[in-house]
């Protein structure tokens, strides 16, 4: 069996910068167990498998079609660049011809549009909620030494804690920091930690970009993912709320790096656009 499979750089508009997924085009169901060892194999924070959803889809012309991610660990229920990514595969690879394509997931259906040279993706916007510092100061402790951290939030729906530091800190401070990450799998006591979104203010003057993070998910075998969509879709409701604003340009200072167009809907829900570049093409032959 050969299965069409594809590398994408999510969240950028040139190689080898963004956030790297693999995305399967599935003709046919897999062996659930064969998901999984894809991703293991593949060993990037996510693998993306499109899936038709009736026997005569096809994916130049049908507009809905099954979505599932797999990090090299396990499967997770929401992944932003991945999706990104497959609607990428479908858009610009496969030449689809609808202007929207809707994703059925584990996080209920997701949108993917066109708008000029960048993909606009609808995704679920996740209110993270004061947190108590006692029970996550070990993480925190973990995470960023001894910097000051001025306010700690947890987004119950995705399982991710976010801790923004202080406003004097500027973007070098958040990328100059050293993260050990795999220190927080015994730092975390709470067992309702699954992701941690270390934030920082952007720039005040309404110019480049409103906030900055890094995100780390040790507890899905991801020590840091370059550009997380779903850490956005806390993130977007998170810096609404602080700044005023609804629309905001974020930027995730990994390593790679990666810009995020966010616009916050009056539905519960939150646009994020990004660019992509295609690096690679091919075949699973299994």
């Amino acid at each position: 069996m050969q299965i069409p499979i594809f590398t994408v750089d999510a969240f950028t508009n040139r190689p080898f910068s963004g956030n790297p997924a693999a995305v399967c085009l599935l003709e046919n169901d897999l062996d659930e167990d064969l998901h999984q060892k894809i991703a293991t194999e593949m060993n990037l924070s996510e693998t993306a498998f499109i899936r038709k959803l009736k026997p005569g889809d096809d994916f130049t012309k049908s507009s809905c079609f099954g979505l599932r991610w797999f990090t090299p660990a396990n499967e997770v229920p929401l992944c932003g660049h991945a999706t990104l990514a497959s609607a990428a595969v479908l858009f610009h690879v496969q030449k689809n011809t609808n202007s929207v394509l809707t994703f059925v997931t584990l996080s209920g259906e997701l949108k993917a549009r066109q708008v000029k040279d960048h993909i606009v993706l609808d995704l679920p916007l996740y209110t993270a909620y004061p947190q108590e510092l006692k029970e996550v100061e070990e993480l925190i402790k973990a995470a960023v030494g001894d910097m000051i951290v001025q306010d700690v939030r947890y987004s119950p729906d995705t399982k991710k804690l976010l801790v923004r530091l202080s406003d004097t800190y500027e973007r070098s401070v958040l990328e100059d920091l050293k993260v050990s990450a795999q220190h927080f799998l015994s730092a975390e006591k709470t067992g309702k930690v699954k992701g941690l979104i270390l934030t920082v203010k952007g720039n005040s003057s309404g110019k480049g970009h409103d906030f900055y993070s890094r995100y780390f998910a040790p507890w899905y075998g991801v020590l840091e993912d370059p550009v997380t969509g779903s850490a956005h879709a806390v993130l977007s409701s998170y810096w609404s709320e602080q700044l005023g604003k609804k629309e905001m340009l974020a930027f995730q200072c990994s390593r790679r790096g990666g810009e995020l167009k966010i616009s916050v809907r009056s539905d519960g829900r939150v646009d994020i656009a990004g660019q992509t570049a295609v690096v690679l093409k091919g075949n699973l032959t299994l």
